[in-house]
């Protein structure tokens, strides 16, 4: 019999019947989970003492992790502000509403396993939940990471309506952060055109240029918080003005709650270039 302890700890939670196979009986659980060395959820489903908490929620609910939850948990980008649990439970599982519960259910057909639904399909159900600037920003993501290939890109295709194939046409594999995937995406709307990851003799690459006049640059957190990297964006801007550029700077909180005033930077910038 293969240790259930071992095995929960690769898979996070499972149900008994899928352990079953690797031996592990329900006298054996049920032993396990008396001794605290694996939880019990609910009857017939275990898990690891070192799961995530959203994992184990999810699995509680009766599913598997979605959604926006689902796609950070595996790396890709996305909004920092949805909080709920989304729990895929295939085409027609049954939930298992529990103590708190606040689950958003999504019945949607598949080989649903316990644990984090993959990138795939969480991408094909975030777009029905959030609409289309967070799958396009998560889509890009997941690209650029290499976690779906291109068989994974046509399934996605084929199951999208016909109305969101412009963004997958859109899509670019070398965008390097959701902030610039959500930029670009905005400023296409307006009918303002972006070259892409420019390089620019003593300044570096940067994420955007406009007419070849003005630079965007949409700055992460991560990206951009240490002194000594803002110090470097800064000698980057006057080595960019030397040259005859203006340089916008926009991070998260900008971009995605105040994005009225970016856009009124962004245009009053091409007046100021066009006059």
């Amino acid at each position: 019999m293969t240790d259930p302890v071992q095995l929960l700890k690769e898979r996070q939670v499972a149900r008994g019947s899928e352990l079953s196979s690797f031996g592990c009986t329900r006298k054996h659980l049920a032993a396990a989970a008396d001794r605290g060395e694996i939880r019990r959820i609910r009857p017939g489903v275990y898990a690891s003492w070192t799961a995530s908490p959203d994992v184990v929620a999810a699995a509680a609910h009766g599913g598997a992790l979605t959604c926006a939850k689902a796609l950070r948990a595996q790396g890709v980008w996305t909004l920092d502000d949805d909080m709920q649990l989304h729990v895929w439970l295939g085409a027609g599982g049954r939930s298992h509403p529990h103590a708190p519960c606040d689950c958003v259910a999504h019945y949607r057909p598949g080989p649903m396993r316990l644990g984090i639904a993959d990138v795939e399909q969480a991408l094909v159900q975030a777009f029905a939940c959030y609409g289309d600037e967070l799958f396009f920003a998560a889509y890009e993501s997941a690209w650029n990471k290499g976690l779906i290939g291109s068989a994974a890109r046509a399934r996605i295709r084929a199951t999208l309506p016909r109305s969101a194939e412009w963004l997958l046409d859109f899509a670019r594999a070398d965008a390097q952060s959701g902030l610039e995937s959500i930029l670009r995406l905005r400023l296409h709307l307006m009918g303002i055109a972006l070259t892409c990851q420019v390089k620019i003799p003593d300044v570096g690459r940067v994420d955007f240029v406009i007419e070849g006049r003005i630079i965007l640059e949409a700055d992460g957190e991560q990206n951009h918080g240490s002194t000594e990297q803002r110090h470097r964006d800064r000698w980057r801007d006057a080595a960019a003005s030397r040259q005859g550029y203006e340089t916008l700077r926009f991070d998260y909180a900008l971009i995605i709650h105040h994005w009225a005033m970016v856009a009124a930077a962004i245009l009053a910038a091409l007046a100021r270039a066009h006059a």
